[in-house]
């Protein structure tokens, strides 16, 4: 395994990391302990969950516990600001809920610390500041190591770095944005970015939702079982005319380079610039040793040109 800066810290991240959002809901008790441990054996260390995954609260249960007595083994990562339940105190970056939200996942992992705490999405209501300022607290008090974001637009981060700098705040090391060779939008901007504040980028979906395995074929139905078959608006945007025509041009390269669909997803990844951690999901302990084993390729600079063309809209 591989380990990585996180941006300009001193944290060091395993180059594949576990997505959590299966635990709880797609994944009981005992086969997220199944994954985590596996993980562990091979190697992986940064561990990604949210405050909302897992039906509200129960990734971040299942993980505290599945971790045990090897926590301070790992980079525990967490989220907050999507709802949480009804009404308007349950949900956002103020102050009033940064506080509860982070105590609330302070207790469900079973920790007295997270290693990364990242804001969810950018919320507009709220004042930067005061996010960042109440962010800072939690590092003073001991409660977070580390700070980050998740889906903010490349504006959103530099405000945010241009405050914490101001201000002498703690800043964020990270940002957490959907990439993958079918989703390839933050290149544009939040990547020159992230470059520009070496700001570490932890891409999330890096398989598509599964469809960069292969598993769906034009004009037919998503197996049973799949996130494609149970979420109706993900299935819209991904299974498309145009998606599918860069999905036949990616099989015909692997199967002339002698590799798998998902080795070349993870590892085209594994070598962008700024890239962290790979942040990927596993519904079993064999898919997630295929995810570590998949980053091993290194592509030559002929072959990352020839999927950039045949990737890029």
């Amino acid at each position: 395994m591989e380990y990585r800066s996180l941006g300009n810290s001193g944290l060091k991240v395993s180059v594949v990391g576990l997505g959590c959002n299966n635990f709880g809901a797609r994944c009981d008790a005992e086969r997220t302990r199944a994954i985590v441990h596996r993980a562990l054996d091979e190697g992986v260390t940064f561990f990604d969950t949210a405050d909302m995954y897992g039906n509200r609260g129960g990734s971040e249960e299942l993980l505290g516990r599945s971790l045990g007595s090897r926590r301070s083994e790992v980079v525990v990562a967490s989220k907050f600001g999507w709802e949480m339940g009804d009404g308007p105190y349950l949900r956002g970056a103020s102050r009033r809920y940064v506080m509860r939200a982070c105590e609330a996942s302070l207790r469900r992992l079973g920790t007295d610390y997270i290693d990364l705490y990242q804001l969810h999405k950018f919320d507009s209501e709220t004042p930067q500041e005061e996010t960042l300022e109440a962010l800072a607290d939690l590092v003073h008090a001991g409660k977070v190591r580390y700070i980050g974001c998740s889906n903010f637009a490349a504006w959103q981060l530099a405000e945010a770095l241009g405050i914490s700098r101001e201000r002498g705040l703690p800043a964020y090391i990270s940002a957490q944005n959907e990439y993958s060779l079918l989703e390839r939008r933050i290149e544009s901007e939040l990547i020159p970015a992230c470059r520009h504040f070496n700001v570490g980028i932890l891409p999330f979906f890096p398989l598509a939702s599964g469809f960069l395995t292969g598993k769906y074929r034009q004009g037919a139905e998503p197996p049973k079982g799949t996130r494609m078959a149970s979420m109706q608006a993900i299935a819209t945007r991904t299974l498309t005319e145009g998606n599918f025509a860069i999905l036949a041009r990616l099989e015909e390269f692997v199967r002339r380079c002698g590799h798998t669909l998902v080795e070349l997803a993870m590892s085209w990844l594994a070598m962008q610039p700024q890239v962290s951690s790979v942040i990927a999901g596993a519904t079993s302990p064999e898919q997630l040793s295929e995810n570590v084993r998949a980053v091993q390729w290194r592509l030559s600079a002929e072959e990352l040109a020839e999927v950039d063309k045949l990737t890029r809209r």
